[in-house]
């Protein structure tokens, strides 16, 4: 890649580093994203954003088990 096209890129947004996160769980990660994230991205909030969603993910887990456990008494 050519110095001004990597001076274009932009730093990744808030929707764009969730949507990276997501598509890490599942790996699906595309190479460009993956360059960019490294490249432009703050490991910080990466890391943040990982965290909570997988709280998030849990928490869904366990509410869909107790839904079921109910349902199923």
């Amino acid at each position: 890649m050519s110095e001004q096209q990597e001076n274009n890129q932009q730093k990744p947004g808030f929707i764009s580093m969730v949507v990276s996160v997501l598509a890490a769980f599942l790996g699906v990660q595309t190479e460009k994203n993956r360059h960019r994230d490294f490249q432009h991205g703050n490991p910080k909030a990466y890391i943040i954003i990982g965290v909570i969603l997988t709280i998030l993910f849990v928490f869904g887990l366990i509410g869909v088990v107790s839904l079921v456990m109910a349902s199923a008494a």
